[in-house]
């Protein structure tokens, strides 16, 4: 049997447990948490008061702050992308014989949950009078246009890997995001990112365990797909980022110094994320592997320790990047 149509019949095998994944892993809609549970409410007439303490509390915040905050923001908007490579994964079929199969119900629902987060950083910016909403908005435009490429292919194995490693780092940052906003006084935008954070740790959780499940049936191969994914390294969805009047990616350096120099997302969390991938799927523990994922295993355990050497290495700029979101005189 081919290895297309091994993959195949795993996704078959894990989609017979899909209503369980949904019930562990995401939250009905009428329970989880909405944007405007999280903004002044336009209805009230205490609605401009909010938002004078909004706008007044936003004045605090740093440069580089809100580079990655717009950054962030730019990232979860851009969710088409993400929903439409996905749906392209072997295994997931919207109008199968018997119509939508497991895995598209699953995708959809993550999609509903994700859209949330862009929404309610739009509206966040948007009302905080900080950035120039008209810049945010064309570089989501060109984001979407430009799609997305995680180097993944059709292959559920190494999509499956990416989608674990890119849940927990958006955790990170936005984790992160709401320290530094509760440091600064801004309770409100510090909420927000709290629970977007909780939300990308439940979708960790899920896509980890379906690497893990992958793991009990098809060890070799899910060992091999988990190295290539190490060995070319996770393209970031903000990776093609860029400015109105600007090529393809060129926003996407400066973008990550910021994030870097404010201790939001730096070269060692990456290196921390692969570690927790290693123990929590057990990489050490897994029998039965052919010799080739026998040396996969062996690279595996040795990378971490050589990318932290050379994460020590990079040195971040000091100096700001002044990007056209972000106009120094309406944050300063």
């Amino acid at each position: 049997m081919s290895i297309k149509n091994v993959r195949l019949e795993v996704m078959q095998f894990l989609e017979k447990k899909i209503d369980n994944f949904v019930e562990e892993y995401l939250i009905p809609t009428e329970k989880i948490w909405q944007p405007t549970d999280l903004l002044p409410d336009s209805t009230k007439d205490n609605f401009f008061e909010e938002l004078r303490d909004l706008r007044e509390i936003a004045k605090d915040l740093p440069y580089d702050f809100w580079v990655t905050l717009v950054g962030d923001t730019i990232t979860e908007e851009a969710l088409p992308t993400y929903e439409t490579w996905l749906m392209d994964v072997e295994g997931v079929s919207q109008k199968g014989e018997n119509g939508d199969n497991g895995w598209a119900k699953w995708l959809r629902q993550w999609t509903g949950e994700e859209n949330r987060h862009g929404d309610v950083l739009n509206k966040y910016l948007y009302l905080s009078g900080r950035v120039n909403m008209r810049e945010v908005e064309i570089t989501t435009h060109h984001l979407i246009n430009d799609g997305f490429d995680p180097g993944t292919g059709r292959d559920p194995y190494k999509n499956f890997v990416f989608t674990s490693f890119q849940e927990l780092a958006t955790y990170v940052s936005h984790n992160r995001v709401a320290q530094m906003a509760k440091k600064y006084g801004d309770n409100k935008l510090s909420k927000m990112c709290r629970l977007i954070a909780g939300d990308e740790m439940r979708h960790h959780m899920a896509y980890s365990q379906f690497v893990k499940n992958i793991f009990e049936v098809d060890p070799s191969e899910m060992m091999l797909s988990f190295q290539y994914m190490m060995k070319n390294k996770i393209n970031m969805p903000a990776q093609l980022i860029r400015e109105s009047g600007n090529k393809i990616g060129t926003a996407f350096e400066e973008f990550s110094n910021a994030a870097q120099r404010i201790g939001v997302y730096t070269a060692l969390d990456y290196v921390d994320i692969m570690q927790k991938l290693i123990e929590k799927w057990e990489i050490e523990k897994i029998s039965n592997l052919n010799d080739e994922a026998e040396k996969a295993r062996d690279y595996l355990m040795k990378l971490p320790a050589r990318m932290t050497k050379l994460s020590e290495r990079i040195k971040t700029p000091e100096k700001e990047h002044i990007f056209k979101w972000v106009e120094p005189a309406l944050v300063r």
